[in-house]
């Protein structure tokens, strides 16, 4: 019990003279709170009773209640000196933030001691003086009240709220500067004080854990300084004008408003005779009551018993008066720079800047700056200084622009002066702010409907908003663009010129939804506008139901065909409207609609052409009740039948268009049936088209070739073939092709390519005639030449299949007369059927490793002597499958050859030329069907040859290739797969019986 009440005593001294050491140098000290210096003075008193209790008697002599005393005080003394240390050590902003936590704590510890003092009566009965001290220090303590004024509980409230991240207006942060410094006890324009203590608020919350909320103070603090002493320059800052030192003329100091340091536009009066801007004082009113404050003044912190805002009509005046002396010193300053000659680039940017500040910051001045006649020479910097001055100024130029279109007089002149054109053209700036400027500036132009019109009129105008309103990569110019756009729908004249640019939404929209007579206005644009073929698909997936619609209406009928036959040029357009069921409204037109002019059957026709050229989704469509497919017999024969007819050269063309599509689709079998070609035999058709085809100076090449792929089609009769392909006509198909691939007028349009394939396609015909007559059409003309010749003519994938298939054609040919003529008598080096198909005999040619007798440079039924398989073996690498099944089955006729001593030769030729790497490359690349089947044919039968197969045999591309072959192929793929793997050795514990199939199938 004895030490512990020594320790109480020394523990109390330590406390006492702690505290009592830093109040008497309080005078000197940063800190000054009335809270503090009241606990001050109690622990003075406090010192001087406990000296005299414990000189009179050692704590261990004292009574246990006093004791006790000593116990309670220490704890809760310690304790206070704690708090009463944060008004002393902490940074004022802190005290102030945490005033009413800090009153409340110190209050209740110095109660506690006062309650504690009155346990020591009963030692102090021999010292009526020192117990009577005692007993009024006690009683002190316990009554008293530590209060925080109304000013802290002020700033506590504010400093709590910046707590919470609000936003901040400039009048409000300006308030909150003058209640802070006001509490802190400094000038409001200190800005160095008050910059100082708030860096002592971020050293104490950097040296203690802080909480979230006072990190929010300090953020929020910091940023109130940073913009407050911005600002600190009032007579400079509140001005606003750009002029140079000399020409300016400052504001008074009582024509800026203490919130916001700039000159008032309206200044009120409070009851406190403060002068404030009415919009800044009522932010800072509303403020006031959002925290449940009284509103103050905030430059006195009056409590205001009225919110009464009542104008200051003098000082209105003579602020108004200065700013108008400004502006005309700023508008002279202006047309200084800007008539300068030669233009100084440096002035220019302050000009702008304050000649934008004047239509801003007074819209009433506007007429002055017009009739000054900057206007015009904005515009004419632009005009004639565009590329010297820049992005940026031609930026700000636009900008000020803009501000004066809120004048219509202003706006009237820039449209005189050509300022719509400079516009449009800023669209194309560097920099984002010109372009999005020069938006803006066409949004304020596009509000006038005679604007919109020559916005859309303004050539490339609407091509370069389409494009800033599709590009997402930046928001801001693309939904500016959009609204400029939305402005140019809303008249009706603009609603092609948007559908030109590549903007088709207003043209669909009418179309769909609009009246009778907009919707065909709408057909007409679309008729006649030229559109990207992207376009096309674009509004013919939106468009087609509506137009086929429009056709069974008279009044509509021949602007929807010409847009639908608009629509079909693009080939992929074809399912589309075949879906929306066209195809019956066309036939309907031209064979049954008798008020169908000669155009608009024409149009139907050529329409109908368009679809068929390509094979697709037409073949599977109902031509119409009458006729339930476009390949159904009484189509075909209707179609003929119009070619006879008394229509136009154009519908004829375009009739002879729609036959080749028919015959050429994949599903031509079956098309032209016995009867319907008995029926064009008799009825002379076939003559009909063999003479448009040779027909250059009536016929149109579009006729010509479509002829030709027709005819091409046509299931020909050997006599037929006899007749038609006779040898002038040779001639002229051999001359046509040469001319195409090789000629000097070399063309690479659709129908050339066409004609191509219609030429190929006839002279096909004629390899598969063995006879002596087409053998010397052949050889005289050259036939394998021709074929070889477009086997890389830059056309279309079938004019190469049909190339590869003639080849294919004359080297079987070839293959049987060599074969019918090596098991007849014949002279020791003479093959008496080469000599007439082969011509000279006048020495003895070398022997021909394919046929295994003598070829001579002038075959044309050997590939090898014509210079074909080089070409062929090109062609196994084509990007079209059906080429390289037909390369592979025009080189697969030079190893049928069971001779095993020739087809040796043969393969040795072929891996000379580099065909069998090229074939079994083509093999493992190729997945299993019908390509798989016909290249594995040939694989099989060359690593028959031992040494190839001995070469190939550690090639695992081809051994797995082979095995998957044998596991997922066809019963022939899967036959020639086990041979070859065979061959190669790769295949062990086959039974005998598998291997005498094997030697059978050989």
């Amino acid at each position: 019990m004895t030490s512990q009440a020594e320790a109480a005593a020394g523990s109390i001294r330590r406390s006492l003279d702690r505290l009592c050491s830093a109040a008497a140098s309080n005078n000197n000290h940063r800190h000054q709170f009335d809270n503090y210096r009241r606990f001050s003075d109690f622990a003075a008193r406090l010192q001087l009773a406990l000296d005299h209790l414990l000189r009179s008697s050692p704590a261990e002599n004292l009574p246990a209640s006093a004791q006790t005393a000593l116990r309670g005080i220490a704890s809760d003394l310690e304790n206070a000196v704690e708090i009463a240390s944060a008004y002393r050590e902490r940074s004022k902003i802190f005290v102030l933030a945490n005033c009413v936590s800090l009153a409340t704590a110190l209050q209740e510890r110095t109660g506690a001691i006062g309650g504690w003092l009155a346990l020591l009566d009963p030692a102090l009965q021999g010292n009526p003086e020192i117990r009577k001290k005692v007993a009024d220090l006690s009683r002190d303590m316990k009554q008293s009240h530590f209060t925080v004024t109304e000013n802290e509980k002020r700033v506590h409230s504010t400093l709590q709220k910046e707590g919470e991240g609000r936003q901040l207006s400039k009048a409000v942060q300006s308030a909150i500067v003058m209640d802070l410094t006001r509490a802190l006890g400094i000038e409001s324009n200190n800005y160095s004080e008050l910059s100082a203590q708030i860096r002592l608020l971020k050293d104490d919350l950097d040296c203690s854990t802080s909480s979230p909320s006072d990190r929010r103070i300090l953020a929020s603090l910091e940023g109130i300084l940073n913009n407050w002493s911005a600002r600190t320059d009032i007579t400079t800052a509140g001005s606003n004008f750009a002029f140079e030192d000399e020409d300016h003329i400052p504001p008074f100091k009582n024509f800026l408003c203490p919130l916001t340091k700039e000159y008032m536009k309206d200044p009120v009066v409070l009851e406190s005779s403060q002068t404030y801007e009415r919009s800044a004082v009522k932010h800072w009113f509303d403020r006031c009551i959002e925290d449940g404050q009284d509103p103050t003044c905030p430059v006195t912190g009056q409590v205001l018993r009225s919110l009464v805002l009542k104008p200051n009509i003098g000082l209105a005046g003579a602020i108004e008066e200065w700013v108008n002396r400004n502006i005309d010193i700023q508008i002279k300053s202006a047309l200084a720079v800007l008539t300068y000659e030669p233009l100084r680039v440096e002035n220019i940017e302050r000009a702008l800047d304050g000649i934008y500040q004047v239509s801003e910051e007074h819209p009433s001045s506007r007429y002055k700056v017009r009739n000054s006649g900057l206007v015009s020479l904005i515009v004419k910097l632009l005009r004639d200084s565009s590329k010297s001055i820049g992005t940026h100024l031609r930026s700000k130029a636009l900008l000020t622009l803009l501000s004066m279109t809120k004048d219509e007089e202003s706006k009237k002149m820039m449209l005189d002066e050509g300022m719509l054109k400079l516009t449009i053209h800023s669209l194309t700036g560097r920099s984002e702010k010109e372009r999005e400027h020069a938006i803006k500036l066409l949004l304020e132009f596009s509000y006038d409907e005679a604007c919109c019109t020559k916005i859309a009129l303004e050539k490339g105008a609407l091509v370069l908003l389409t494009s800033i309103a599709g590009n997402l990569e930046h928001p801001a110019a693309s939904n500016l663009a959009e609204v400029v756009l939305i402005q140019i729908e809303k008249t009706e004249g603009n609603i092609e010129h948007l559908a030109a640019a590549g903007r088709f939404e207003p043209l669909l929209s009418r179309l769909r939804e609009g009246p009778i007579d907009v919707k065909i206005q709408m057909a007409s644009i679309m008729g006649r506008m030229m559109m990207t073929s992207g376009s096309k698909e674009q509004i013919a997936r939106q468009s087609a139901t509506t137009l086929v619609e429009l056709l069974s209406k008279q009044e509509g009928k021949e602007l929807s065909l010409q847009a639908l036959h608009n629509l079909s040029a693009l080939d992929d357009n074809a399912r589309v409207l075949v879906d929306a069921s066209v195809l019956p409204s066309l036939t309907h037109i031209l064979f049954s609609d008798e008020d169908a002019s000669e155009e608009l059957k024409e149009l139907a026709a050529s329409t109908v052409a368009n679809i068929v050229s390509n094979p697709g989704h037409w073949e599977l469509a109902s031509s119409n009740s009458e006729f339930p497919s476009m390949q159904s017999k009484e189509m075909v024969s209707k179609l003929f039948g119009l070619l006879s007819a008394a229509c136009s050269s154009n519908c004829h063309a375009s009739i002879l268009r729609v036959l080749c599509g028919i015959a050429s689709s994949p599903q031509a079998s079956g098309i032209y049936p016995q009867e319907v070609h008995e029926q064009l035999k008799h009825s002379n058709k076939l003559s009909l088209l063999k003479d448009k085809l040779l027909d250059s100076t009536k016929s149109t090449e579009t006729e010509r070739s479509d002829a030709a792929c027709t005819l091409a089609n046509l299931p020909l009769t050997d006599v037929e073939v006899k007749a038609h392909l006779e040898g002038t006509f040779v001639r002229w198909a051999v001359t046509a092709l040469m001319n195409y691939s090789h000629g000097p007028n070399r063309r690479f349009s659709q129908p050339a390519f066409n004609m191509v394939e219609g030429i190929l396609g006839l002279l096909l015909h004629l390899t598969r005639q063995s006879d002596q007559q087409c053998l010397a059409l052949i050889r005289e003309h050259g036939l394998m030449v021709a074929f070889r010749e477009h086997l890389g003519f830059p056309s279309t994938a079938r004019a190469k299949q049909l190339a590869c298939f003639g080849l294919r054609n004359l080297s079987e040919l070839g293959r049987e007369i060599c074969a019918a003529e090596l098991d007849s008598p014949r002279p020791l080096w003479f093959c008496s059927s080469l000599a007439f198909i082969c011509g000279d005999t006048s020495r003895r040619p070398s022997t021909c490793p394919i046929h295994d007798t003598s070829c001579n440079q002038d075959s044309q039924l050997c590939l090898l002597q014509s210079d074909c398989v080089k070409p062929l073996c090109d062609l196994l690498t084509d990007e079209d499958s059906n080429v390289q099944m037909a390369a592979v089955e025009a080189l697969s006729t030079l190893v049928s050859s069971t001779a095993t001593s020739t087809l040796k030769k043969v393969v040795e030729e072929l891996d000379r030329q580099g065909v069998i790497d090229s074939m079994i490359g083509l093999f493992v690349e190729t997945r299993s069907g019908e390509l798989q089947e016909k290249a594995i044919s040939m694989i099989e039968r060359t690593l028959r040859v031992e040494r190839h197969a001995v070469k190939h045999s550690l090639n695992q591309s081809l051994v797995k290739a082979l095995v998957e072959a044998l596991k997922h192929g066809n019963a022939n793929t899967r036959g020639h797969a086990q041979d070859a793997l065979m061959n190669l050795q790769q295949l062990s514990g086959v039974s005998g019986n598998s291997s005498s199939q094997i030697q059978m199938r050989r």
